[in-house]
């Protein structure tokens, strides 16, 4: 092991996070559908962060099952907020295939729903997600904010200003936030800080401008990183200068 995966190294830097993870992270580029190895190295690395004594809720979306924006053209026959509502509940089965993966690795979970369906899930209670992180246990998102038309960020960001996280962090495929699409030009400039007002002022693809506002007015710094390097997420959560740092 080397000196940036050391035990000291990895020292945290938060006390209490919230982990923002896309519908693709459950399965592979390109594919619909959840993969249980996809789903249980995010597992994994959840139960090293809990080692650790950090306090963890995790946010899960939906877009490896299904996007709510799919059926948009299709108004005439499903309506833009059915299709929302399908979209919530698709994060369910993702959330659902986590807290399995979780346990089994031994590690406890509660999985709450901002839509009720109490014999698959919790409610979501803030006050009651509050308890299972001071109590060591993993909470799983999902249902987005219950409401159609708000993404899934937006629900990250809104649920770490009621949990009271120290930091929002948004884990992608990429290494952070560019100025364009580098798979379409090579020569993208990746961004290792920003402020909320350059994320606004250029828009600029880190998460919505609903979700930049509520973490801008809250101070709540937002880090976009690639979690698929095995590590990257305790590496986020001791604070090394990994992806970009959207911070005042």
């Amino acid at each position: 092991m080397d000196d940036s995966t050391s035990h000291d190294a990895l020292r945290p830097k938060y006390s209490r996070v919230i982990l923002k993870l896309s519908g693709e992270g459950f399965g592979y580029p390109g594919k619909s559908g959840i993969s249980i190895d996809e789903t249980l190295n995010i597992a994994r690395q959840a139960k090293r962060i809990l080692e650790r004594g950090v306090q963890l809720a995790i946010v899960v979306g939906a877009g490896n099952i299904l996007r709510g924006a799919q059926f948009s053209a299709g108004g005439e026959i499903i309506r833009e907020a059915t299709a929302h509502y399908m979209g919530m509940l698709a994060t369910v089965l993702n959330g659902l295939a986590l807290q399995d993966a979780l346990e089994s690795l031994n590690c406890q979970t509660r999985l709450q729903t901002a839509i009720r369906m109490e014999n698959v899930a919790e409610p979501y209670i803030r006050r009651r997600a509050i308890r299972h992180l001071e109590k060591g246990r993993v909470v799983i998102l999902a249902g987005g904010t219950g409401n159609p038309f708000v993404t899934t960020d937006t629900a990250a960001a809104l649920r770490a200003r009621e949990l009271e996280a120290k930091i929002l962090l948004k884990a992608t495929r990429v290494d952070g936030v560019y100025s364009e699409d580098p798979e379409q030009n090579p020569h993208a400039v990746r961004y290792e800080k920003l402020t909320y007002a350059q994320v606004l002022r250029d828009n600029l693809r880190v998460m919505d401008m609903a979700a930049i506002s509520l973490c801008r007015e809250a101070k709540l710094p937002i880090l976009v990183f690639n979690f698929k390097r095995d590590g990257n997420i305790e590496r986020a959560i001791a604070g090394h200068t990994i992806g970009t740092l959207v911070s005042d």
